[in-house]
């Protein structure tokens, strides 16, 4: 059997530890721990050389004991260990995981918060995770820890470009909860801004970092844990959202924008030409952080109105494409909605960024063939339909009619993979 031990405020007790003929783990927790002195000790370091040595213990028939911090199940080395010798091998006692020390430290329930893990990983899911919840839980790792978390939150959405008159959306209303040497004498939690822990050196010690908007922090009573479970409703009616004359995305048009779109939790979506921004809260409904691109004064207004309405984080920027979009961060996807001669342009810019989908909803015939260009040449296979849908609507005497709304063509473009790498070569 391999035992694996989470260990917390004290050390691996010596019972689970007496008669190991291998004992694995962190320096410091070798350090701490009261190793027989027969035993073979190996500091993790890279995992397949541990493995192998692990592997060489059992075939011989020696106990192996595998020390871990707090909950080893939890984004821990169980998982490595099961895939290489079976769930059956292994004795797991698990501690208390880091991130519920974290939210115990600051009287915060958990059950609705999102862990997401930036040990290992590209940082940018854990930030589009904060900007898009109320409650997140980073689990860092070098390169990735609260400095780098911060200074992604701490700038919002990105920097102005010099000379760009657009006013630049401002950093979302998060704190940091920084834990460090969670379980041990050093212990440090500290609540600081973004722009705080962006302009501190935090060591190695820090364990997790929660990120909370504290005036949803609590959050109401649970069924099921975890983040909210996905809208049942999308594609919604128009009179869900505040709007100026109509001048709205039609549900039958967004339904199959966000199918194309596909925003999910971790996903950053720019919706460009936002208007009423019903595009980007729906996307923000779904889980994706969003940012919402509008030229006019009372769209940004409308567009924050209503998120407010229907309690999602979008950011905006009150700027026209595509200068305003120089500073953003790279999206996953795109919605481009409006028209006008620059309508291709602004394509070409948004298909230049997009990591894997761009939507473009136009009613112009003409733009079409200019679209499409634009999204072909930066490497995306093309498709489109031209919506044309009929409402049921009264007539008097208690019958119906059908009510034709405007046509609206739809292309949206999908990254070729090939592409990409070809660019970045």
């Amino acid at each position: 059997m391999i035992t694996v031990v989470g260990t917390g405020v004290s050390a691996a007790p010596a019972d689970v530890l007496a008669g190991a003929g291998l004992v694995v783990g962190g320096r410091r927790h070798l350090d701490a721990a009261a190793i027989p002195a027969e035993a073979e000790r190996v500091v993790l370091g890279p995992l397949a050389p541990a493995l192998d040595v692990v592997e060489r213990h059992l075939d011989k028939g020696s106990r192996v004991v595998v020390l871990a911090s707090g909950d080893p199940g939890f984004f821990g080395i169980v998982r490595v260990l099961a895939e290489r010798f079976g769930a059956g091998a292994l004795d797991v006692r698990p501690g208390v995981s880091s991130v519920a020390a974290a939210f115990a430290r600051v009287g915060v329930p958990w059950d609705d918060a999102v862990v997401v893990s930036a040990h290992g990983r590209d940082l940018r899911t854990a930030v589009n995770v904060c900007r898009a919840r109320p409650k997140v839980a980073v689990l860092t790792g070098p390169g990735a820890g609260p400095a780098e978390l911060g200074a992604a939150l701490g700038s919002g959405a990105g920097a102005a470009p010099l000379g760009l008159v657009a006013q630049f959306p401002a950093p979302l209303e998060r704190v940091l909860v920084v834990a460090s040497d969670l379980g041990t004498g050093d212990e440090r939690v500290e609540r600081v801004t973004p722009a705080e822990a962006a302009g501190r050196d935090w060591g190695s010690a820090v364990s997790v970092v929660l990120c909370l908007d504290e005036s949803r922090a609590l959050g109401g009573v649970r069924t099921v844990a975890g983040p909210p479970p996905a809208p049942s409703q999308w594609a919604l009616e128009e009179g869900e959202f505040a709007h100026r004359d109509s001048m709205i995305t039609k549900f039958e048009v967004r339904a199959l924008a966000l199918a194309r779109l596909g925003p999910r939790l971790g996903d950053l979506v720019w919706d460009v030409g936002a208007g009423s921004g019903s595009v980007a809260v729906e996307c923000a409904r779904l889980g994706a952080a969003v940012v919402a691109v509008e030229k006019a004064a009372d769209g940004v207004e409308r567009i924050r109105a209503n998120a407010d309405a229907h309690g999602v984080d979008v950011q905006v920027v009150h700027g026209s494409a595509p200068d305003a979009l120089a500073g953003l961060d790279d999206p996953d996807a795109v919605f481009v909605g409006g028209g006008g001669r620059e309508l291709p342009g602004i394509v070409a810019a948004c298909a230049r960024r997009a990591r894997r989908s761009v939507v473009v909803a136009m009613a112009a015939l003409d733009r079409v063939p200019a679209v499409r260009a634009a999204l072909t040449d930066a490497g995306f296979g093309c498709e489109g339909v031209l919506l044309q849908s009929s409402r049921l609507a009264p007539l008097p005497g208690d019958v119906t009619r059908l009510a034709a709304t405007n046509p609206v063509f739809l292309l949206w473009g999908v990254r070729n993979p090939a592409y990409r790498e070809g660019v970045a070569q």
